[in-house]
């Protein structure tokens, strides 16, 4: 089969189409032909050298699929072959094919296209476990969204608009401001000209935001905790600004503020099979009513990752990238 590989660690260029067998499968495990697959920060990361795949994962990148199950394990009843799923993986999704665990599979949601589905799982299993699960989003409360024009953005505003709550988000644009807009958020802040802090506290009348999702970390952090509500819930899914800060903890502890912390790749198949079942039973009702559709920005062919990959750097996109088999 047709695979994309990382020929070293560095620019997008050495993202280069190579040849594999197709995976074989382990008796929980399914065999998907893959349509389409998701592009994600972590892979851009795992290209630079900078996140290594975990214990037995494929070396190669890619961490959500859509297509067609073509072969199952012996445990397996659902799914069942010929069945159209999207799919969270630890690796292997930029190629034809790709094993994936059963419970980590969910079927194509209704009114949904199967390159849509591709965008799905990664930021839908990481928005609702951190945000909804982890730290408990309710409806009426507001929620503040760094990076709300990426595909973990552009969820998070969606899926919190779904359950009723109000959305600030921060983006670097005025154009990528409006879109998260358009998308449903109820203020954006353009983070390059506006405090946040200040925007926050503003379009809160003072009170802050319950929830933060924020993948920049760093020095962000110290402007989350002024920038939380009285008994705030701070979600920190990665670090691109900085692994390191210096907070005031008497500002978290007057506050009562819960910071959280969560990888998801790493996580054993247990737990993200039952992220997976909540999603279907809380979540994939909204894609059949329409309420919610994932907000694809550009598609590439599989053997043009590279120019997938330049797009994601230049930060000029507003929802996810795709590649297609």
């Amino acid at each position: 089969m047709t695979a994309i590989g990382i020929a070293a660690p560095g620019p997008p260029e050495v993202l280069q189409p190579i040849e594999r067998p197709i995976p074989s499968i382990g008796p929980d495990e399914v065999l998907i032909r893959v349509a389409a697959a998701g592009v994600n920060r972590p892979d851009v990361m795992q290209r630079k050298g900078l996140y290594p795949p975990p214990a037995g994962a494929s070396d190669i990148p890619g961490l959500e699929v859509a297509g067609e199950v073509v072969q199952v394990g012996a445990n397996v009843r659902d799914p069942a072959v010929g069945a159209k799923v999207c799919a969270l993986v630890t690796g292997g999704g930029y190629a034809q094919f790709v094993a994936a665990p059963a419970v980590q599979c969910l079927p194509v949601p209704a009114s949904v296209t199967v390159e849509e589905a591709a965008g799905i799982p990664e930021t839908f299993f990481t928005v609702f476990l951190n945000v909804f699960q982890r730290v408990g989003l309710k409806s009426g409360e507001t929620l503040l969204v760094h990076g709300g024009s990426s595909g973990i953005g552009t969820t998070a505003i969606m899926l919190a608009k779904a359950f009723d709550a109000h959305v600030i988000v921060t983006a670097g644009s005025a154009e990528k401001c409006a879109a998260c807009l358009a998308l449903g958020a109820d203020h954006a802040v353009n983070y390059k000209v506006e405090d946040f802090v200040a925007a926050t506290q503003a379009a809160t009348q003072g009170r802050g935001a319950d929830v933060i999702l924020d993948m920049v970390a760093g020095d962000y952090l110290p402007r989350n905790i002024a920038a939380a509500a009285v008994d705030g819930r701070i979600a920190i899914i990665a670090h691109q600004g900085g692994s390191r800060a210096e907070v005031d903890i008497r500002a978290i502890m007057l506050k009562r503020l819960i910071l959280s912390g969560s990888t998801l790749r790493a996580q054993p198949v247990a737990n993200k099979g039952r992220i997976a079942a909540a999603l279907r039973s809380q979540v994939w009702p909204l894609f059949a009513s329409k309420r919610l559709r994932p907000l694809i920005h550009a598609r590439f062919p599989l053997v043009e990752a590279a120019r997938a990959h330049a797009l994601m750097e230049s930060g000029q996109h507003v929802g996810k990238l795709i590649l297609v088999s």
